[in-house]
């Protein structure tokens, strides 16, 4: 390992490599890390004042935000860390979204979408309680990088091919 390369843990970088960040080197990912939390944390933090308050107009928003964020190559809020935030931290623009990262939120949106329907049907206790899991989920990758969606990803269409003997 080369002295001038900054430290990544194995356990982030094998995190980093089921949300499919497989290509990059210890330098890359380390510098990219952040950036990669960033779209899931403010997500989250919308998704919290919007469960907090049951604002069905703030949580529509991020679902729409959410689906937007599951087809084009960067996230919507990418754009505000490579043309803002990395600018202050002097980091280097974000890679694209991995497949892991666009079901992410695909799924994402589409529980957001249930979550709604509970509250606009005043199903408050079920919605705000499926909203708090999706809060959850959200917290694990902005925190730690667990990305759940990512593993039911590779689980479905990276399995590994068995090897006939």
């Amino acid at each position: 390992m080369n002295n001038e390369a900054p430290f990544i843990s194995e356990t982030c970088k094998r995190r980093l490599h089921v949300q499919g960040y497989v290509n990059y080197s210890d330098k890359e990912l380390n510098d990219y890390k952040y950036g990669i939390r960033f779209a899931y944390g403010l997500c989250i933090t919308l998704v919290a004042t919007g469960l907090a308050f049951n604002n069905i107009p703030v949580l529509s928003f991020i679902a729409l935000i959410a689906f937007v964020g599951a087809f084009p190559p960067y996230h919507p809020f990418d754009y505000l860390y490579n043309y803002g935030v990395r600018q202050l931290l002097n980091k280097p623009k974000m890679p694209p979204r991995t497949n892991q990262g666009r079901f992410a939120c695909g799924i994402a949106s589409a529980w957001l979408v249930g979550v709604i329907y509970l509250l606009h049907a005043n199903q408050v206790l079920i919605g705000n309680i499926l909203g708090a899991a999706l809060f959850a989920v959200g917290v694990l990758v902005a925190t730690t990088d667990i990305c759940i969606p990512s593993m039911i990803y590779n689980s479905i269409f990276l399995r590994p091919q068995v090897k006939e003997k």
